[in-house]
């Protein structure tokens, strides 16, 4: 750490940066389908009015270069960010040839925002030199994040170019599981010793080129590099130059293990409304961080995930091939169908009720659905608890028991009012109390499996939202017909 300042005319010229907007990107999206679209018909029509003549190659080569300018002016007068909003949402051989018009120097950070199921398109349709490229000015972070889908002697080339230190980072980041800490922490970060002033740290700040993204603290470590406390830049700012670091740094602060999940970092984001947090070894030494930038990716990546995985699916390009798109939704909904013909079957045992009473045809479904919708508000309630980790064992028993007081509240109320509907097209008291219990009962069991599911689920190391929908539609169609016509045929008949 050098005392001397860098000098005013060496300072880095200030830019102004281009307005972010995302309806910048929608409109830039709509442009290019319309180019897109335009030079399909044109070429269509030359292809058509000259055929193998000289002429329809020369129309075509005329009219795609102007296309092609067309859609570098606009691709690339955008954010890294729009850039691959764009590129998903475009089928697959126009994504890779929008893709070639981009420039180079947008290139690492468009793989870097792209999805995963998107960017595995756009590396294929690189070469090998470009790929190298792209990846050789990324931080090792980075090239960690997408090692996954880069070819295993891009990697290898890509290591050549590294410093010792930056090959370690990578070798370390790349050895961490999937959704840890490890996998997206941050190893630019500034540290500081605890015997130096302010103003040496000052002097020391404004040597460097840039900080780095998302720096709200500074690090403070000694010769060993074992954390000792955190020095926030507004505390750098404010305070007399002449103090001790080891004065004013903050030695209460949250620390990660690179092993920890990095739901339970967002989680502790969260929480505590963080910028960075410090991540540290099993010896307390510093080794990396984790900034708000990555809990953003974590949190909104679960949310897709979950969204997802509730209808049985798993993420896919929506522009990917019928097969793949097969395989991807197959499973739950043949899953979805057999449960249904159970229900089915179910139903079809109280066919001489039915065939007698033919208005218990028509209620038996309201029973059902109700039944359904009830268990997943609480299903709903539970997966968010359990991401967060609001759920344990201990309390696994009394979030059954307070669901249940709460649908039975909530069914009493509105099975006063289906009863009223049937008693009114029935004309029968007797109808209305068999509908009233069946809707209250139903609705009880969708209110246990809503909680029970997601927890057994989690328990045994699956996705608690996974085809937890599925499964819980098929309780409450099959007991709800069951229970329904069950009392019908005991009562009625």
């Amino acid at each position: 750490m050098s005392d001397s300042p860098v000098k005013p005319e060496e300072s880095q010229p200030i830019t102004i940066p281009r307005r972010l907007d995302p309806e910048d990107a929608q409109q830039a999206l709509q442009q290019l389908q319309s180019i897109l679209k335009r030079q399909e018909v044109v070429e269509a029509l030359a292809h058509r009015q000259y055929e193998s003549d000289d002429r329809s190659n020369l129309l075509e080569g005329l009219l795609h270069r102007q296309h092609e300018n067309e859609i570098k002016s606009i691709i690339n007068d955008l954010h890294p960010s729009d850039i691959a909003f764009i590129l998903e949402s475009l089928p697959v051989h126009e994504r890779q040839a929008v893709w070639q018009l981009v420039s180079a120097e947008h290139d690492a950070d468009v793989l870097l925002e792209v999805d995963d199921w998107a960017r595995e398109s756009l590396i294929e349709s690189m070469d090998h030199q470009d790929l190298i490229a792209a990846t050789g000015n990324m931080d090792a972070d980075e090239i960690a994040d997408l090692a996954p889908d880069l070819p295993p002697d891009v990697i290898a080339e890509v290591q050549k170019g590294l410093t010792d230190e930056e090959r370690a980072q990578l070798i370390e980041a790349m050895g961490y599981p999937e959704d840890t800490v490890g996998a997206i922490m941050d190893f630019e970060m500034v540290r500081v010793r605890e015997d130096v002033s302010l103003e040496v740290v000052l002097r020391y700040l404004r040597r460097l080129h840039e900080l780095p993204d998302h720096t709200d603290q500074i690090f403070v470590v000694d010769r060993q590099d074992k954390l000792q406390g955190t020095l926030s830049l507004s505390t750098l700012l404010v305070r007399e130059p002449d103090m001790l670091v080891s004065e004013v740094m903050v030695t209460e602060y949250l620390t990660l293990n690179p092993l920890d999940s990095d739901a339970d970092a967002a989680g502790a984001f969260e929480r505590y409304d963080l910028v960075s947090a410090a991540v540290i070894d099993d010896q307390g030494r510093l080794i990396g961080r984790v900034t708000i930038a990555e809990v953003v990716d974590v949190i909104q990546e679960d949310s897709q995930e979950q969204a997802l995985s509730r209808a049985g699916l798993q993420e896919e390009d929506i522009f990917a091939p019928v097969l793949s798109a097969l395989r991807n939704r197959a499973p739950w909904l043949f899953v979805n169908l057999c449960t249904a013909s159970i229900a089915s079957l179910v139903a079809s045992r109280f066919e001489d009720t039915v065939s007698q009473i033919v208005i218990l045809a028509f209620l038996m479904s309201i029973v059902a659905g109700i039944g359904g919708n009830s268990g997943n508000q609480t299903m709903t309630m539970i997966i968010r608890a359990l991401a967060v980790g609001r759920v344990t064992s201990s309390n696994a028993w009394r979030l059954v028991k307070r669901e249940l007081t709460v649908t039975f509240l909530v069914g009493a109320c509105g099975s006063v009012v289906a009863a009223t509907f049937a008693w009114a097209i029935s004309g029968s008291l007797a109808i209305a109390a068999v509908m009233m219990t069946a809707m209250i009962c139903n609705m009880l069991i969708g209110a246990a499996l809503g909680v029970l599911i997601p927890i057994l689920r989690d328990r045994f190391g699956k996705d608690p939202a996974m085809g937890s929908s599925v499964l819980l539609t098929f309780a409450t169609d099959s007991l709800g017909f069951l229970i329904f016509l069950g009392l019908a045929t005991v009562f009625l008949m």
